[in-house]
């Protein structure tokens, strides 16, 4: 279940920050509406993360279907895969 807050409760922000665990975030709340999230470093930075691999995911696809697709020989070229 969500642990969601109202922002007032940052006067004692020690008590918020002891709610934060990795994977549970704090959703703070201001005049009744979801406003701000509050995570773990480690989930923010891991967030951060998939948030650019998917951005370069998407690049790459957008190249494929602009430049054409390589072929799995091509590929294997590219990278010095050999398979003697």
């Amino acid at each position: 279940m969500p642990n969601i807050k109202p922002v007032s409760d940052l006067r004692n922000y020690n008590e918020v920050l002891r709610d934060i665990a990795v994977g549970e975030p704090v959703f703070l709340t201001k005049n009744g509406r979801g406003r701000y999230a509050i995570l773990d470093i480690e989930e923010y930075e891991k967030t951060q993360a998939i948030v650019k691999l998917m951005g370069e995911l998407a690049k790459g696809e957008r190249s494929g279907a602009e430049k054409g697709w390589l072929g799995i020989d091509e590929v294997e070229k590219a990278l010095g895969i050999n398979h003697d």
